[in-house]
């Protein structure tokens, strides 16, 4: 996958990317552009329509001042221990550690474990070796090893620099506005939307650690703090780790922290109206459509000049003859006054005139 689209780049782009399809983004549609297209589509095509589309769908319900700030954000790629390949590569007792906890995730039925374990992939050698060699030798001890990954890990997240969900921060506000608002659908959406946003590695690394949030938070069988809500444990020690914006009060940053603990299993989902967007304008584009025209959203209704006329035309009718029958009904005017408004209409709309009275038209005194 690709980390950053080449879609709001500056800079000109390459052959087969999307700006070789359209001139401009539909959200500024240029005139109609002349596209000659191929019946596949490239895949850095595909990735750009996504990008375009959930971004078009997020503006849609997050009112944001500034488009550039959702496009433009660091790439974050952890780093992972890799094993080198070839003949002859030696296996560090680092990368061993973290086998062995893997065959340990592996082995067990306990959700709590397994997620946690999950999220030892992005924690330092160090204390991966330390937890590596304290793996419980009895079942009765399971719980202080429980208590142990959640003291890690939570430590490390603590102390992490760059929250995960860092890219545009103005987001934030507004889906938290939503929360606030009750809006809970929208929210949802919304959240899924610039969750799509993430870099591939920082969404699984966000997916983890939020799986292993939820498990953590509802699980009533262990208690992480004495005089605590499993919740609020979960809350205090992971929240900078997701969010840490200062414009942000601390009450919306709770409640945006809280909401996605308990939507985890439906944030990271693709929304169904995405998901029509990206598919037509993709057929839009086999099509050789101009994609402008196909945006899977709609701010105002499109018409070609001749419909535009039209219609242009048909209302200001209707508004004048509804002006003049208010004229010709409003039994508060004098006659006086009646046959000067009628006279008036008269002279600058002669033909919606006769067409409003009719036969009636040679009883008029005008």
């Amino acid at each position: 996958r690709h980390g950053k689209s080449m879609l709001f780049h500056s800079t000109p782009v390459k052959s087969e990317s999307l700006e070789d399809l359209w001139e401009n983004l539909s959200l500024k549609p240029a005139n109609t552009p002349q596209v000659n297209i191929s019946a596949s589509l490239s895949r850095r095509v595909i990735n750009e329509v996504w990008q375009e589309q959930t971004i078009a769908r997020l503006l849609q319900l997050v009112d944001l001042p500034l488009l550039e700030s959702l496009l433009e954000h660091h790439e974050i790629r952890p780093q992972l221990p890799q094993p080198r390949k070839g003949t002859g590569y030696v296996i560090t007792s680092n990368y061993l550690d973290r086998e062995i906890l893997k065959a340990f995730s592996d082995s067990q039925t306990d959700e709590w474990l397994s997620a946690a374990i999950d999220c030892l992939e992005y924690l330092p050698d160090h204390v991966v070796v330390d937890i590596s060699r304290n793996l419980p030798d009895q079942p009765d001890k399971a719980d202080t090893w429980k208590l142990l990954l959640f003291e890690n890990i939570g430590r490390y997240y603590s102390q992490k620099k760059e929250p995960l969900l860092s890219h545009a921060s103005e987001i934030h506000s507004g889906i938290a506005e939503l929360l606030v608002n009750g809006k809970m659908e929208q929210s949802l959406e919304a959240v899924q939307l610039y969750l799509k946003l993430l870099d591939s590695q920082v969404r699984e690394e966000f997916r983890r650690l939020l799986y292993f949030m939820a498990v953590a938070a509802h699980n009533s069988e262990l208690k992480l703090q004495k005089e605590s809500d499993n919740r609020m444990v979960v809350k205090r020690t992971f929240s900078k780790a997701i969010i840490n914006n200062k414009t942000l009060s601390r009450g919306k940053t709770d409640l945006l922290i809280l909401f996605l603990v308990d939507h985890q299993k439906d944030v990271l989902k693709i929304p169904g109206t995405l998901h029509k967007m990206v598919s037509d304008k993709l057929l839009a584009l086999q099509k050789g459509q101009d994609p402008s025209k196909i945006t899977g959203y709609t701010f105002c209704q499109k018409l070609d000049e001749r419909d535009y006329r039209s219609n242009t035309e048909k209302t200001t009718k209707d508004e004048l003859l509804s002006l003049l029958k208010a004229i010709d009904e409003d039994s508060k005017l004098s006659d006086k006054e009646r046959k000067r408004l009628l006279g008036q209409f008269h002279s600058s709309n002669p033909s919606i005139f006769m067409q409003y009275f009719g036969d009636r038209v040679t009883n008029m005194c005008v």
